[in-house]
C-alpha cells in the first residue's frame, strides 16, 4: 500500500495555524459578546478537530473507505448532539408535580 508523504513543512504551517487559532479562542473567550462566545468558540473548534483530522491523522490522503468511516462518526456525533439538544430543550414544557 503506497503512502503519500506529507512534507515537514506543511505539519509546521498547520501547527502554526493551530496555535493562532488557539490564541484567537483565547482572545475571543476575553471578549462580552453574549450567546454569540459560544457559537464562534465552537465553530473554531471543529476548524482546529477538522485540520488535525484531515492532516495529523492523514485522512486527506486515504482511501474512500477511510472517508466514509469519518462521515460516519461525524454523522453519529450530529445524531447526539441533536437528540441531547432535544431533550434538554423540551425539559420545561410539561410541569412537575407532585413534589
Amino acid at each position: 500500500m503506497a503512502h503519500d508523504i506529507v512534507p515537514p513543512q506543511v505539519y509546521a504551517k498547520v501547527f502554526g495555524i493551530l496555535l493562532g487559532l488557539t490564541l484567537l479562542t483565547v482572545g475571543v473567550a476575553f471578549l462580552d459578546l453574549g450567546p454569540l462566545n459560544a457559537i464562534i468558540a465552537l465553530t473554531i473548534a471543529v476548524g482546529k478537530a477538522t485540520l488535525v483530522l484531515l492532516i495529523f491523522m492523514h485522512v486527506r490522503y486515504s482511501s474512500h473507505l477511510i472517508w466514509v468511516f469519518v462521515g460516519a462518526g461525524v454523522f453519529w456525533v450530529g445524531m447526539l448532539l441533536v437528540l441531547t439538544m432535544s431533550d434538554y430543550l423540551t425539559r420545561g414544557w410539561l410541569p412537575v408535580t407532585g413534589w
